[in-house]
């Protein structure tokens, strides 16, 4: 199986050929329950508001506040999913990685009616999100157990359904990274080397938590080359620390396109300040002129109701939209725009032979 799908990508309606995904985001969520992250403020208007639906209103309250609203944690309507996910077909898209992994409740079933219905490329993911969003039954789960469930879910196809992931996450991590967590990520390294998919990773909320990932999966035998280490944006503004990453082969992903402020002090990251969008966009040149533009990926990372066009945010066609004007107008070629938008996700996301050979 493994031998046959070589080169191909795996779609949730089964795999195509590299050249079929276009222009691809690669990290979003269609449908998720962040559930797991919800908290009530202390103070009254938090406590009012914590299982108020989202509305206009609120907004400026939410996007301060977005994990104290349940509502807002919860995009689980598939009519939804299909009306905004349209607006990316609209503007150019092709295809969406949906990264909701095992504990922001995955819907294989869901996610291939919506590929039919929008005629998107939908790539699933497989693998498990952050120890908090796991059970306590998960400790007793083995390396090799969660390594055969990975490749499983690529191989044959997750559950019942027959519908089959296309890559190995997101596989989420703390900081300090916790002990399931680092089985999570061991794991994933051996069903890298099983499937040949490549691995993406949300690291934690500290600028030194994606290197001691990358050398825990290095040390494990997964090929770096096919590693991508999402939220870049939110952890570190230091090109050095940037200029290792990618020299070691990991991906760089810009998924965090649409939001601003700040993380969220909330969940104890403290009020680490975000770059904006044209911040981001001036990062990428940085690593542009140092020579990666093959490491680079972008997305929104929509898991919210208020990053939908209909809560008010900017939605999944914002990068067609709004982010790749502004990168022609600060000099990145079309070439590079190319390179970013369709041959560094292709490339990522084809299945490479078993044992990790990367196709540079």
């Amino acid at each position: 199986m493994a031998q046959k799908m070589t080169g191909k990508v795996q779609t949730v309606l089964g795999a195509i050929r590299p050249g079929n995904l276009g222009v691809t985001l690669p990290h979003e969520h269609l449908l998720i329950d962040m559930a797991v992250w919800f908290f009530t403020a202390e103070d009254p208007e938090g406590k009012k508001l914590a299982y108020e639906p989202v509305a206009i209103e609120h907004l400026g309250w939410l996007w301060h506040n977005p994990f104290n609203n349940m509502d807002n944690l919860q995009l689980l309507d598939e009519a939804l999913a299909i009306e905004e996910v349209m607006l990316f077909k609209k503007q150019g898209g092709n295809t969406v990685v949906d990264l909701t992994s095992v504990g922001l409740g995955r819907d294989p079933i869901k996610l291939a009616r919506i590929s039919r219905a929008t005629r998107l490329n939908i790539v699933m993911g497989s693998g498990y999100y952050v120890g908090e969003a796991q059970s306590p039954d998960y400790d007793k789960q083995t390396e090799d157990a969660i390594a055969e469930e990975i490749i499983a879910d690529i191989q044959l196809g997750v559950g019942d359904t027959q519908i089959r992931a296309g890559i190995i996450g997101e596989i989420g991590c703390s900081w300090p990274l916790k002990e399931r967590e680092q089985k999570y990520l061991r794991a994933a390294a051996r069903a890298q080397k099983h499937t040949g998919a490549a691995i993406s990773v949300h690291p934690g909320h500290n600028e030194a938590s994606p290197i001691e990932i990358a050398r825990l999966l290095s040390e494990t035998g997964a090929d770096l080359n096919r590693v991508v280490m999402s939220h870049i944006d939110r952890l570190t503004h230091s090109l050095s620390i940037r200029r290792e990453l990618a020299t070691m082969g990991c991906y760089l992903e810009y998924d965090l396109f649409g939001s601003h402020l700040f993380n969220p002090i909330a969940l104890g990251y403290g009020r680490q300040p975000r770059p904006c969008d044209g911040e981001r966009i001036e990062q990428i040149i940085e690593l542009i002129d140092e020579g990666y533009v093959g490491k680079i990926l972008v997305s929104q990372d929509i898991c919210m109701k208020i990053k939908l066009t209909r809560y008010g945010g900017y939605g999944y066609g914002h990068i067609l939209r709004n982010i790749v004007p502004h990168m022609r107008e600060r000099g990145i070629s079309e070439e590079q725009v190319h390179s970013i938008l369709v041959e560094n996700p292709k490339r990522m996301l084809q299945l490479a032979p078993a044992g990790g050979i990367h196709q540079k």
